[in-house]
Order: C-alpha cells, then sequence, then structure tokens
C-alpha cells in the first residue's frame, strides 16, 4: 500500500522511539478500494504525552480519549492512543476510554469491518475481522454483535446506510436486522450528525439508496417532519412507507440540488421546515427550497418568462434550475437547450432582470414626488415587470412617465 509521506514519517518517528503505529480505519479501506483517501488517521501503543514529546507541532483536539494532531506540512494528522471504550450510557459516547497496548483491542471497539484494518510498512495488513473479505464481497457487516455496536452509538446505524451508498456495498443481514432493531436510539443522536451523514447518502454515486432510511423505519427517528418525505401508499418491509421520490445519480451532486431532488414532491414551505429541523446551513436550506419552488413550475420558451424566471434568483441558481428540471424530466435535453440559448440572449443583452440594474431607485420616485412608504416598492416592482416584458423600457424618463 502507498501512503503518503508524512504518514510514513509519523509512523517511523513512533516505530523508531519503540512505539507500535499503522495508519487505520477508512484510509486502508479506501486505498484498498483504488479510492483517494479524505485524510489518514494513524492509531499507535504511544500515550498522548508520548506522542506530542516526539513531534514539534502537535495541537490536543482531544486528548482525553488519546487524539493529538501532529502538524506536518501544514496538515493535520490525528495520531490516537489505542483503547478500550468504557459503558455508552447516552447511546453515542462512551463515558470512559481505557487506553491499552493491544492493537487488537483497538480494533474490536470500531463500527464495521472494513472500517477495522490497519496498516504499515513493518507490519502489512492487519485484518483481524475479515475486513478484506467483506471488501470483496461488496459488504457492510458490523465488528462483533451488531446489535452491540449499534446500541454503544446509534449514528452507526445510518452510517452502515451511508457506506452502501457510498461503495455501492449490501448491508449484511445480521447488520441490518439489527438496523430495523435499534432505529429508535436515533433520537439520542444530535441532528447535525444525523444530518452529515444524509447528507453524505444523497450525494452519494447511489442516492436512492435513501429508501433504506424509510423501508427500515429509521425515517421516523430523524426528525419531526422527515417522514412526510415518504409515501404511505407505498408500504415497504415492515410496513414503513417508501420515499416517494426516486433518486439518480443524473442530479448533480451539489448538496442542496441531492436534498431539493429528495424532497421536490413536497411544497417550499415544507422543505424548508424540514432542512431547518435537521440544521443544514441558509444558504443550502435557501437554494433547495428555490429548486422544489420552481423545478416544476411551466416556463414557455419565451423571454418574458425566462427573465420572470431569472429575476427571482441569481445566474448560477438560474443555471442549476434548467439543469434539476432536465434531471428531474419536467423539461427535455432540447426544451433545456432552448431555454438555455434564451438565458444566454437575455445575458448577452444585458436586459434588466432586477431592481439593481432598474433604471430608477426608490430615491428617484420621492424625488419625483412620492411618499416614502409601502407604495415604493409596489411601484418598483411594477415597473420592474414593466421592463422584464419590454427591456427597451428600461429608462429613467419612461419609467417616471409610467
Amino acid at each position: 500500500m502507498e501512503i503518503p509521506q508524512a504518514v510514513e514519517r509519523i509512523i517511523d518517528t513512533l516505530e523508531t522511539a519503540g512505539f507500535e503505529a499503522y495508519a487505520v480505519g477508512g484510509c486502508v479501506r479506501d486505498t484498498l478500494l483504488g479510492r483517494t483517501p479524505e485524510d489518514w488517521d494513524i492509531t499507535t501503543s504511544a500515550r498522548p504525552e508520548q506522542v506530542k514529546a516526539l513531534f514539534r507541532r502537535t495541537i490536543d483536539t482531544g486528548i482525553q480519549h488519546g487524539t493529538v494532531t501532529v502538524l506536518e506540512n501544514r496538515q493535520g494528522y490525528e495520531v490516537t492512543t489505542y483503547r478500550i471504550d468504557g459503558e455508552y450510557e447516552d447511546g453515542r459516547h462512551p463515558k470512559s476510554v481505557e487506553f491499552t497496548a493491544n492493537l487488537t483491542e483497538d480494533l474490536k471497539r470500531r463500527d464495521f469491518t472494513i472500517n477495522a484494518m490497519a496498516y504499515s510498512h513493518k507490519t502489512g495488513i492487519v485484518d483481524e475481522f475479515g475486513g478484506m473479505e467483506d471488501l470483496k464481497r461488496g459488504i457492510i457487516r458490523c465488528v462483533g454483535r451488531a446489535e452491540d455496536r449499534f446500541t454503544e452509538d446509534a449514528l452507526r446505524i445510518l452510517r452502515a446506510i451511508r457506506f452502501s451508498a457510498q461503495l455501492g456495498f449490501d448491508i449484511e443481514e445480521e447488520t441490518m436486522a439489527a438496523v430495523r432493531q435499534i432505529a429508535p436510539n436515533l433520537v439520542h443522536v444530535s441532528k447535525e450528525r444525523i444530518q452529515v451523514e444524509l447528507t453524505k447518502l444523497l450525494k452519494s454515486p447511489h442516492p436512492q439508496r435513501m429508501s433504506l432510511v424509510f423501508e427500515t423505519g429509521i425515517a421516523a427517528y430523524v426528525s419531526d417532519h422527515f417522514a412526510e418525505a415518504g409515501d404511505p401508499g407505498m408500504e415497504g418491509s415492515g410496513g414503513s412507507s417508501r420515499p416517494r421520490n426516486f433518486l439518480t445519480p443524473e442530479f448533480s451532486p451539489e448538496k442542496a440540488v441531492r436534498w431539493a431532488a429528495f424532497l421536490r414532491r413536497l411544497d417550499g414551505g415544507k422543505t424548508e421546515q424540514i432542512l431547518k429541523e435537521l440544521k443544514l446551513d441558509n444558504d443550502t436550506i435557501s437554494r433547495a427550497k428555490l429548486l422544489v419552488s420552481w423545478w416544476n413550475r411551466p416556463l414557455p420558451p419565451d423571454k418574458y418568462e425566462v427573465r420572470k424566471a431569472m429575476s427571482a434568483m441569481d445566474a448560477q441558481m438560474f443555471d442549476s434550475l434548467l439543469e434539476f428540471r432536465c434531471a428531474s424530466g419536467t423539461d427535455t435535453p432540447e426544451e433545456t437547450e432552448t431555454l438555455k440559448a434564451l438565458a444566454e440572449e437575455i445575458r448577452r443583452d444585458g436586459d434588466c432582470i432586477s431592481l439593481k440594474t432598474l433604471a430608477v431607485t426608490g430615491r428617484d420616485l420621492i424625488a419625483a414626488g412620492e411618499k416614502p412608504g409601502p407604495q415604493i416598492g409596489e411601484r418598483l416592482a411594477r415597473m420592474l415587470d414593466e421592463v422584464l416584458k419590454n427591456p427597451e423600457h428600461n429608462t429613467k424618463e419612461y419609467l417616471l412617465r409610467f
């Protein structure tokens, strides 16, 4: 296995000092799958204070749990001491951790077999739980008893489905049974962490696996209104509903687009409510709500109608909307190309499509004798609509007469 030079240096430094050290977890899994790891984690027999003594620049990122971040070439690498997790009292975090000198004890506390492998050039791959075989078979399987792993940390329930979507793997039978059984424990998990897993699932190559969230009964525990994204008319296993929105990879993997694709059969208000419950950022909520509100509206190949749609959003959002409508089947590829061409003409001609480029401002109206108040905004809106119909009317002289 090839590993980054910085990771090699960290492992070599620890081994030279007499400690064990390995790359561990997702970076090993992804490298074996031929994927580029997002980050590299290192596990070691050295205690946190011993790690800090060996490296010039470190950050105490989670020292109570044995994690020190080592900085190499302005990049951080988490180095964590082998540990045994204590009792999980809140269904999410261990009450305490105990450091150990045994790598196997550290690996057995991890969630899935494919994430419980370690590697160093000195030792090679350490695979105590059949992770290599599960990678070959395309299987998501818990380390040890699935009920125990999910009871310890309920977020692992969603992680199983997320990894299934990202890797295109099947969830092993006993692991899937435990997902259904332990699903109610998701009430112990913060909405932010749930949202992160669901977003990764939606942005994956297999977003349609969101259906598993409904078929397993998880949806009811995601947020107050999330289950409304399913269709009660379609029964899944266990009597739970499936999502009525078939997701496909044709939608752009942008976060707002995938959320909008999933929620598009709901109205904009319900979309906003669900995404706020899941603590998404305001920009994503706004963009997703706009796509949901506009994806199925009539949008004929008429310059006035296109200008009107463009005036409701920024240029990038309008382009995203056209792609979204095409992926949803609202417009054919030919219709999409026609709308794109009209939008390009409108931009090239410099047509006014917003109050920012309207030739008249509120101050101009007041200077012309209009009293300040809400009627100013109403008059400007009527003027903008006139200019959207007739771009040549965007002059101060014409609009003040208008």
